[in-house]
């Protein structure tokens, strides 16, 4: 092969291949394994990852959850709209300079971040009511695991610290949020259980 490889170009080559078809992650990901393999001796790293890239750069149509779809005749550029610095100043104005998630700040040696809640390529806007502060650990947990998935992961977490204190009050209400999780079927794909005493 003449000219390097990346793994994106690797993604977009294989959905340019198969247009207009919607097309599940896995198939992608296999033959881009094979693709990169073959060319560099091991496999690629966050193939999943690169596909949502494309996505996000408007490259790629998301058709459902996992399934996406090249579209020759669709021109997707997506306004990315970021905050000016007079709304960043108000948002952590407003959040009091600290995270929202873990109520750390810049006096407690951590930076701090504004995020969308929506997110922009889902069409978030930038304005105060979808701003928020984070610190850099839980932006970075919320763009890897989406804002749900870092919220029952954070209560599974608020869960596990009950059970050690022995505290049946926070028990009961922690148990009560992530049973509300697994009423309305979100994020099953992250497991707790009840600790049995």
């Amino acid at each position: 092969m003449e000219t390097k490889l990346t793994i994106s170009a690797l993604i977009l080559e294989y959905f340019q291949q198969h247009p207009k078809r919607p097309l599940q992650h896995g198939e992608v990901v296999d033959w881009v394994e094979e693709q990169y393999l073959q060319a560099y001796g091991k496999k690629p790293r966050d193939t999943w990852r690169g596909i949502r890239q494309l996505h996000q750069q408007g490259k790629l149509i998301k058709v459902d959850k996992g399934l996406y779809m090249y579209d020759p005749d669709h021109i997707a550029n997506p306004i990315l709209e970021e905050f000016t610095p007079d709304q960043k100043q108000a948002i952590l104005e407003r959040d009091g300079y600290r995270c929202v998630v873990c109520g750390l700040g810049e006096a407690d040696g951590v930076d701090l971040q504004i995020d969308h809640i929506r997110p922009k390529d889902k069409g978030g806007l930038a304005t105060l009511e979808n701003g928020q502060t984070l610190c850099t650990k839980h932006n970075l947990l919320k763009k890897n695991y989406g804002q749900t998935e870092t919220g029952k992961r954070l209560f599974i977490n608020f869960y596990r610290i009950a059970v050690d204190e022995d505290d049946e009050e926070m028990i009961q209400f922690f148990t009560e949020v992530l049973q509300v999780y697994d009423k309305h079927s979100v994020d099953t794909h992250i497991e707790w259980k009840p600790v049995t005493r």
